[in-house]
């Protein structure tokens, strides 16, 4: 568990992180987002002792991270696939992370086995394309098999295969019990890994909640909605106080209404539905809505 407890980084006049306080728990995949400049990438690093908090603590189960020994193997973590020195081969590199942790060397064959290095883990890493170092930074945070993990930007340079490997991988890693932080920009993929989402903006907390309980934010769920008597359903539609609106395609967008009382209402007219779906609002809708006041750096439209 990490809990983070008026977690405050200045900066002379300027505020990184102001006076944060939350609780990242085990068994979930825990998204971190914020507008660039909200403060993410300052918070991991005070979380594992990298930049000094102005005042506030973070720890991670009850103890800073300083105070750990052998960190890898409480907390596992991936900053930068880049920060690794491009001379050294896979396996030196996470040997020498091994050594320094007093964890076992084998256990360094089976993290390149798990993120699919091992036909690699000889070459030396500055050959290897950003999605390899992805991968290599992936098998340095699980060497210790610890109970937290942190990442940031875990997606950057993979491909579809292996996007979809590492949302599986989250997902495992939090069915057994672990703590599982991810931060990233990339909302799409964030939507189909995360179960909880800590989202802050200017340093502050904005919301810490369960992503379906985010997502309702963006404003009311619609239904959409194809028949073959659209006439008679939005006259009762609109009978029931639904707000309808009637698509160039012939759809019917329908608030206010659930989807299952639309299906009633054409039960009860005999009119056949040949589609009733509902749309929620996408995590970037919600995320848009919710952070737009706290954007740092926003872009004129194109002329």
């Amino acid at each position: 568990m990490i809990e983070l407890d008026g977690l405050t980084r200045r900066y002379g006049r300027t505020t990184a992180v102001d006076d944060l306080t939350l609780t990242v728990r085990p068994g979930h995949v825990t998204g971190f987002l914020g507008p660039n400049g909200a403060g993410k990438s300052t918070t991991l690093r005070m979380v594992l002792g990298l930049t000094e908090p102005s005042s506030g603590t973070a720890t991670v189960g009850g103890f800073r991270f300083r105070d750990l020994p052998r960190g890898l193997r409480h907390v596992g973590a991936l900053l930068d696939a880049g920060d690794v020195h491009g001379g050294r081969s896979a396996r030196a590199h996470l040997a020498a992370l091994a050594r320094s942790n007093g964890i076992g060397v084998g256990r360094v064959d089976e993290v390149l086995g798990r993120v699919g290095l091992d036909s690699v883990a000889d070459r030396r890493i500055g050959r290897f394309s950003l999605g390899m170092r992805q991968r290599l930074g992936i098998a340095a945070a699980l060497l210790g098999d610890p109970p937290v993990l942190l990442f940031d930007e875990p997606f950057n340079g993979l491909d579809p295969e292996g996007v979809r490997w590492v949302r599986k991988l989250f997902r495992r890693l939090a069915a057994e019990g672990r703590t599982v932080f991810v931060s990233s920009h990339l909302m799409s993929e964030m939507e189909h890994c995360v179960d909880r989402l800590v989202v802050i903006g200017r340093g502050r907390l904005i919301a810490e909640e369960s992503l379906a309980e985010f997502a309702a934010r963006a404003g009311r769920p619609e239904v959409a909605v194809r028949t073959a008597d659209p006439a008679s359903l939005v006259t009762a539609l609109a009978a029931e106080g639904a707000t309808v609106r009637s698509d160039p395609d012939g759809t019917l967008t329908v608030t206010g209404v659930t989807a299952e009382r639309i299906g009633e209402l054409a039960l009860g007219l005999r009119t056949p539905l040949h589609e009733l779906t509902t749309r929620t609002a996408s995590l970037e809708d919600a995320f848009m809505a919710l952070t737009a006041a706290d954007v740092e750096y926003t872009a004129g439209e194109g002329r």
